[in-house]
């Protein structure tokens, strides 16, 4: 048996897209090999750029910040739920049940990855404004659970429309881990797979881009 590891991460550069409010990154050389002998740039970016992490602390005064969070609960299995989704389509609490009576309950404390297909649409500009994402009463089902983190190939947990963030706000109080615009979920081919999501370790912040990497038995 072989391993075979699966790039889930959005590469970031100066032309990826950004959450409407957020700086666009720039990168700025500031060292050369002509001059100083070696190659160095500095970096402007929202710490929610790409594909990131939100720490609960991102909605909750007193929730975990980045470089609280165990690694434990970022190297792990994962269950993956593909629901195709259009714009402004919620992933909701039946969609969940649906995918249980096919496969079995969740397991609580699981890691739940959701595909709705929405990242091909990160070139649209429909891409931050009619994302899919997860209804409250789909987010409520998976704090039953007691859901470690869930994570989404869309730039938000929550709907594009949803202008209060209801979904993020209950996910921070109830400690679970939320993971933005995963990329080529599409290669994963099985329900059931592990994940590692590593962010930067930033002290004190709200969230941090990650490598995403899916790993699969070959």
């Amino acid at each position: 048996m072989t391993l075979k590891f699966i790039d889930l991460t959005l590469p970031i550069s100066e032309k990826i897209p950004t959450f409407p409010g957020s700086p666009q990154p720039i990168f700025i050389q500031w060292e050369n090999i002509k001059d100083d002998g070696y190659n160095l740039e500095l970096l402007f970016l929202s710490s929610h750029t790409g594909t990131h992490l939100d720490a609960p602390y991102h909605f909750l005064e007193k929730g975990k910040k980045i470089h609280e969070i165990s690694l434990k609960r970022l190297i792990i299995n994962a269950i993956l739920v593909k629901i195709r989704k259009r714009g402004d389509q919620p992933i909701t609490k039946t969609d969940i049940q649906k995918f249980e009576k096919k496969h079995g309950k969740i397991p609580n404390g699981s890691t739940v990855i959701f595909w709705t297909s929405w990242q091909k649409m990160i070139k649209n500009d429909s891409y931050f404004v009619k994302n899919p994402g997860l209804s409250v009463t789909a987010a409520k089902y998976l704090i039953s659970k007691k859901t470690n983190l869930v994570g989404i190939d869309s730039p938000s947990i929550d709907l594009g429309k949803e202008k209060r963030f209801l979904v993020h706000h209950l996910f921070a109080k109830n400690d679970v881990l939320i993971v933005e615009n995963l990329a080529n979920l599409d290669k994963i081919k099985s329900w059931k797979f592990q994940i590692a999501v590593l962010p930067i370790k930033l002290k004190n912040a709200t969230g941090a881009p990650v490598r995403a990497v899916g790993i699969i038995d070959d």
